[in-house]
């Protein structure tokens, strides 16, 4: 429209093929990329004025995804974060939420789940305290049966699949086959996925979490 600004997502990650390809992508959908290959060019170079959001790779050389973000935090710059990683487990997840984020996608990123991350950070642009998919997200909660619940708060706290069928006395292959319908249920396509959602809708706090 005129008049208003053209919404920006700034695109951080060392791997420069994966760069180009996630700039690509976003162009294709008529979104302007801007690409960053270290954390400190984009802190240096990012407009906080700009309605945009920030796919942010967290392990990168020299300043990583979680210490662009507290550095973020510290000078002021309140822009929506998506984290990508090749290598997400449950402690590093809820570090990030902990943090603001608004998403953790895992690599290799499915397309359509990027691009559907990023409106949705845009959208939270200049609040990103209400996610709009909340109601969402606690009607699939409303719809687990009890032992479904009875699965979903250890597996969102990093047990293992043997450790939670310690915990409630069944074997693991129950425990599997429970995961996979509580992962249905909630429509979570990954572990940080479903981390999020729980945090987002207040299940659990992250503060109450280990983050190793």
């Amino acid at each position: 429209m005129p008049g208003t600004p053209q919404q920006v997502v700034y695109v951080v990650d060392d791997d420069q093929g994966l760069l180009d390809s996630t700039l690509w992508l976003l162009e294709s959908v008529g979104l302007q990329g801007v690409p960053f290959t270290s954390g400190r060019a984009f802190l240096e170079a990012c407009d906080p004025c700009l309605p945009s959001c920030v796919l942010l790779d967290v392990r990168m050389p020299g300043m990583g995804g979680l210490a662009v973000q507290e550095a973020m935090r510290e000078r002021g710059i309140e822009l929506p974060v998506i984290f990508v990683s090749g290598h997400a487990d449950v402690p590093l997840v809820v570090r990030a939420f902990r943090s603001g984020a608004v998403d953790f996608i895992e690599k290799p990123y499915n397309e359509q789940l990027l691009l559907d991350s990023v409106q949705r950070a845009l959208s939270l642009v200049p609040s990103q305290h209400d996610r709009p998919e909340k109601h969402e997200v606690q009607s699939r909660l409303e719809s687990l049966t009890p032992r479904e619940r009875d699965i979903l708060l250890p597996l969102v706290q990093g047990y293992s699949n043997r450790e939670i069928a310690e915990q409630l006395g069944i074997s693991v292959k129950t425990v599997d086959l429970y995961r996979s319908r509580v992962m249905k249920r909630m429509q979570a396509d990954s572990l940080p996925a479903l981390v999020g959602m729980v945090i987002g809708v207040g299940v659990i706090d992250p503060f109450t979490l280990q983050a190793q």
